[in-house]
C-alpha cells in the first residue's frame, strides 16, 4: 500500500495487536517505535534519524583536518589527494537515485539498517588503509553506505511529518543536526588528532552503527512507497559514470594541465563523454514508465529552484571548508584542534539558523528566506577576503558565524520546499532527488574550487629563482608538500620556497572566495522563482503528477482556499 507503513497496514487488517504479540513488537510499542502516527513517538523517530544524519554528515567533513597528516603518512599525488577526500561525495551522489527509489519499494528502514552496516565496515578499512589506493576504496565504500542512509532518513521524516508546519519545524531540526555535523567534523578530527593517529577519525563510526543498528531495527517505522515497477540499475549507472566523468574534467582544467595536446585530450575527454551520458540518462528517463527520476516534479519551479539552490550552496560550504581548513593550519599554523575550534562559529551559527528556521519560514515565506540566506552567505565570503599571512580571529568569528547563519537558513529553505512540492507515495525519490542535490553540490564544490585553488596556487611559483627545477615541480602540488621540499633544502632555497609557496596559497586562497561569492549570488537570484509565501497543502491533495515534459504543473491548493489565491502564493 503506497504510503503507508508495514506497521500501519497490518493492524488495519488484523486489528489492534493482542497481548500475545512478539517480544519484540510490544518492546517497541512501549517505546513508541515501530509506527507513524503517535503523538508521542515521531519525535523519538526524529531523534534516531538525526543520529544517523549526523554521523553520515560529520564523515563528509572529518578528513579535512587531517589531510596534512594523511599526506605526510600516505604520501599521495595531488589527484590521489583530492579523490580521498572526493571519492565519498561522489560515490554518495551517483547512488543517491538508486538507494532511494529502492527504498520506496523493498522499504526505507530496511535500506537504512543495510547502509548502518555497510557504514561501519567501510570505516574499519579506512582506519586501517597502508597506502592512497585502499583509503580512495573505502571511502567509496562509505559513499555506498551514505547512499543508503541519507534519503531514507528523510524520506522516513516525510512520512511521519505528514502536517507541513509541524513537518517545516523537524525539517529545521534535521538540517541543522546535518549543518552541526559537517560543521563538528573539523573539530572533531582536530582532537581526535591532537591524541591519536588520522584513522582514528573513521574509528569513531564504528560504535555509533553498533548503537544505531538496534535502535533503529527496534524504534523505526518500516515504509514503503510506489512499487510501479523495476528500478533501473542501467540508469544509475549512467548516471554515476557520467558524473564522474564530468567532475574528473573539471580537476583537470584546473590543475592546468590542458596545455599538451595528450593533456588536452585527457581532460576533454571525460567532460564530453560524462556530458553524452548524463543526457542520455535525461532521454532514458523521460522514456521509461518508471523511472529512477520522476522528471515532472521538475516541472514544477518550487522543487527545480529548490535543488539548485542546495547544489549552490553546497559547493559553497564544503570547498570553503576545505581551503579555510588548510589555511588555518599551514598558513597560520594552528593545530587541528585549534583549527577545529575555529570553525566553531560555524556550527555554532548553524544550529541557531536551523531552529529558528521554521518561525523564519512562516513569517517570511520560502523566497525571502532562502534569497536573504543567499546574500547573507556572499556577505560573508567577501568578508573574509582580507585574510591573509597573519591571524585576524575578530574576523574569522565575524565570517564564520554569518556564513554558517546563511547556508543553513538558505539549505532548510530550500529543502521544506523541495519535500513540501513531493507527493508522499514519492518520498524516497523526492528525498534522493534532494541528498543527490547536497552530495553533488559537496562534490562538485571541492572539485571546482579545489581546482580554481590548485591553478591559482601553481600559477605563483613562475619566476622562483635559485630553486631546483624538480623541488620546484614537487612543490606545486599542495602547500603541505611544498613546506616538506623547503625543509629538505639549505639556507635561502628553502625559505624562498616556503614563503613562495604561502604567497601563492594566500592569492589562490583570496580568488576562491570571489568565486564563490559569484556563485552565491546567484544563487540569491535563483530563489526569487520559489513561492512567495508557504502554503499549507493537505495530503489528500497531494499527488504525483504525470504531465509531459516541460508542460505546466498545477499547484495543490491548501483546504478551502482558491485556485486564484493558491497561485498567488507562487
Amino acid at each position: 500500500m503506497p504510503g503507508t507503513t508495514t506497521a500501519a497496514a497490518r493492524e488495519a487488517a488484523d486489528g489492534p495487536r493482542s497481548r500475545t504479540a512478539p517480544p519484540l513488537d510490544r518492546l517497541r510499542a512501549a517505546l513508541g517505535g515501530g509506527g507513524p502516527s503517535g503523538e508521542a513517538n515521531r519525535w523519538l523517530v526524529l531523534l534516531v534519524l538525526c543520529v544517523s544524519l549526523l554521523l553520515v554528515a560529520v564523515d563528509a567533513t572529518v578528513l579535512h583536518v587531517a589531510v596534512p597528516a594523511v599526506t605526510e603518512d600516505l604520501r599521495p599525488s595531488g589527484t590521489e589527494l583530492l579523490w580521498i577526500v572526493d571519492a565519498y561525495p561522489l560515490v554518495c551522489a551517483s547512488l543517491l537515485i538508486l538507494f532511494g527509489t529502492l527504498g520506496d519499494r523493498v522499504g526505507r528502514r530496511r535500506v537504512l539498517l543495510l547502509g548502518y552496516a555497510l557504514f561501519g565496515v567501510a570505516s574499519g578499512l579506512a582506519a586501517c588503509a597502508d597506502g592512497p589506493g585502499v583509503l580512495i576504496v573505502a571511502r567509496a565504500l562509505l559513499g555506498v553506505g551514505g547512499a543508503m542512509i541519507m534519503p531514507a532518513t528523510l524520506s522516513i521524516l516525510r512520512q511521519v511529518f505528514p502536517e507541513r508546519r509541524e513537518r517545516a519545524l523537524a525539517i529545521g531540526v534535521w538540517s541543522a543536526v546535518a549543518a552541526v555535523g559537517a560543521a563538528a567534523g573539523p573539530l572533531v578530527g582536530g582532537f581526535l588528532l591532537e591524541h591519536f593517529w588520522w584513522g582514528s577519525v573513521f574509528l569513531i563510526n564504528i560504535p555509533l552503527m553498533v548503537v544505531s543498528l538496534p535502535l533503529g531495527r527496534l524504534l523505526l517505522p518500516e515504509s514503503t512507497g510506489e512499487r510501479d515497477g523495476p528500478w533501473d540499475v542501467a540508469g544509475a549507472l549512467m548516471a554515476a559514470v557520467g558524473l564522474f566523468g564530468v567532475v574528473l574534467g573539471v580537476k583537470r582544467l584546473g590543475s592546468g594541465e590542458i596545455g599538451a595536446a595528450a593533456a588536452g585530450l585527457l581532460t576533454l575527454a571525460p567532460l564530453l563523454a560524462g556530458g553524452a551520458l548524463l543526457t542520455a540518462f535525461v532521454r532514458r528517463q523521460r522514456a521509461r514508465r518508471s523511472p529512477l527520476v520522476d522528471l515532472a516534479l521538475f516541472a514544477r519551479p518550487a522543487f527545480s529552484t529548490s535543488v539548485g539552490c542546495i547544489v549552490l550552496a553546497m559547493l559553497a560550504l564544503v570547498g570553503l571548508e576545505l581551503v579555510a581548513a588548510q589555511y588555518l593550519q599551514l598558513v597560520l599554523g594552528l593545530s587541528p584542534l585549534e583549527t577545529g575550534l575555529r570553525l566553531l562559529p560555524l556550527t555554532v551559527a548553524a544550529m541557531a539558523a536551523g531552529l529558528a528556521g521554521a518561525r523564519l519560514l512562516r513569517r517570511w515565506g520560502p523566497r525571502t528566506t532562502v534569497a536573504l540566506g543567499f546574500a547573507l552567505t556572499a556577505t560573508a565570503v567577501l568578508t573574509l577576503t582580507p585574510m591573509g599571512h597573519r591571524d585576524n580571529p575578530e574576523l574569522l568569528l565575524t565570517g564564520f558565524l554569518m556564513l554558517g547563519f546563511g547556508l543553513e537558513t538558505t539549505l532548510f529553505g530550500s529543502y521544506e520546499s523541495m519535500l513540501a512540492e513531493a507527493p508522499p507515495e514519492r518520498a524516497g525519490g523526492a528525498a534522493a532527488i534532494g541528498e543527490t542535490s547536497y552530495q553533488l553540490g559537496a562534490g562538485i564544490g571541492i572539485a571546482l574550487l579545489g581546482s580554481v585553488m590548485n591553478a591559482a596556487y601553481g600559477q605563483g611559483f613562475t619566476g622562483l629563482a635559485g630553486v631546483p627545477a624538480e623541488a620546484r615541480e614537487a612543490a606545486r602540488h599542495s602547500l603541505g608538500e611544498a613546506y616538506e621540499v623547503a625543509g629538505r633544502l639549505d639556507g635561502p632555497s628553502g625559505e624562498a620556497l616556503r614563503a613562495t609557496a604561502r604567497d601563492a596559497f594566500v592569492t589562490g586562497l583570496h580568488l576562491t572566495l570571489v568565486v564563490s561569492a559569484v556563485l552565491l549570488l546567484l544563487g540569491a537570484l535563483a530563489a526569487l522563482r520559489l513561492p512567495r509565501t508557504m502554503v499549507d497543502v493537505p495530503e489528500s491533495e497531494v499527488r504525483a503528477c504525470r504531465t509531459a515534459p516541460g508542460a505546466e504543473v498545477p499547484l495543490p491548493r491548501s483546504a478551502g482556499a482558491s485556485r486564484a489565491s493558491a497561485d498567488a502564493a507562487v
